[in-house]
């Protein structure tokens, strides 16, 4: 296998960023499909580079730079966009832009003391519920009796909250001394 593959499709993500900004600025039903069906798809690349990598051992220094890097672009935008189209409090986004802020921080100035702050399952569900409500808030559809607009606010809302949580958890582990250390192997 190509080495350079999951960093390009991690540059993928990036590329695909602008296109669902484009779409998601018109309020459209259609349109909002597509912004979605973008969106889904930039997400899933996310675990596609991510499993290539480790699997087939192409995990690289500029992978480790680029994938966070893109998964913040991408959850962010998500998030703004559903601001802009007044669909998402802007205060719930700022909390969960606050902790992506703040993580990226600590982890930072954990790497300057060679401790290693890999992503713990409370980061990965809350990503996982960030987009899940990007979608559903994008869609806004009514599914029989059930309002998705109505149930993706309350998606946002749990992920604002594991998003805290995950922070908090984070800031615990590095105060603690919790953490590894960086043997460079």
């Amino acid at each position: 296998m190509n080495p350079h593959i999951p960093n390009i499709i991690t540059l993928a993500r990036i590329a695909l960023i602008p296109v669902f900004v484009v779409l998601a600025q018109r309020p459209d039903p259609w349109i909002d499909f597509y912004a979605a069906l973008v969106f889904l798809v930039a997400a899933l690349t996310d675990l596609l580079d991510g499993y290539l990598a480790r699997k087939h051992g192409l995990v690289t220094p500029l992978g480790k730079l680029l994938d966070p890097i893109a998964d913040k672009l991408l959850i962010l935008s998500g998030l703004i966009m559903l601001v802009e189209r007044d669909l998402a409090a802007a205060w719930i986004v700022i909390v969960i832009v606050g902790r992506e802020m703040a993580v990226t921080g600590l982890r930072a100035i954990a790497a300057s003391e060679g401790v290693v702050m890999p992503a713990d399952r409370w980061g990965k569900w809350k990503t996982v519920l960030q987009c899940t409500a990007i979608i559903m808030l994008l869609l806004g559809w009514q599914l029989w009796v059930f309002d998705v607009t109505l149930i993706g606010t309350g998606v946002l809302w749990a992920a604002m909250a594991m998003a805290v949580v995950s922070g908090v958890r984070y800031g615990s582990a590095y105060l603690s001394g919790s953490t590894t250390r960086d043997t460079g192997a």
